[in-house]
């Protein structure tokens, strides 16, 4: 009997954001789901997101963001995604994100935006259609 490897998710918060409660809740919330979660924390550079998703191999990278800048931050995660040969990866943002800029992070490659008060339920069945 073979085991099904859990799904792999990093989640972080990108920039000078100094919320994490959602980022918090997400990650306990996938936990209890089954998967397995890297949270890196506060203050991540689209850089470092990048280089952490390589060297954990993970599945999904979900970008928590609070301050206003999503739309530079995940275009650049896509970019070294792409860059890295890593688009595989799916990239999930969550946050603050007004939904007149959810069309333009689409387009970018964002696969899914998780607006503030999305149940986690949802968001697990989203992850697990991955």
């Amino acid at each position: 009997m073979s085991m099904k490897p859990r799904t792999r998710v990093l989640l972080a918060n990108v920039g000078l954001d100094g919320h994490q409660m959602g980022a918090l809740a997400v990650a306990r919330g996938l936990r209890d789901a089954g998967f397995e979660v890297i949270y890196l924390g506060l203050n991540q550079m689209p850089r470092d997101v990048v280089a952490a998703a390589a060297q954990e191999e993970v599945d999904i990278i979900g970008i928590s963001s609070m301050c206003g800048i999503h739309l530079e931050a995940l275009s650049e995660i896509v970019a070294l995604l792409k860059k890295r040969d890593m688009q595989n990866i799916k990239l999930i943002a969550g946050g603050i994100i007004p939904g007149e800029d959810v069309p333009a992070l689409k387009q970018a490659g964002v696969a899914e935006v998780f607006r503030p008060g999305t149940p986690i339920k949802d968001i697990v069945a989203s992850l697990k259609e991955h």
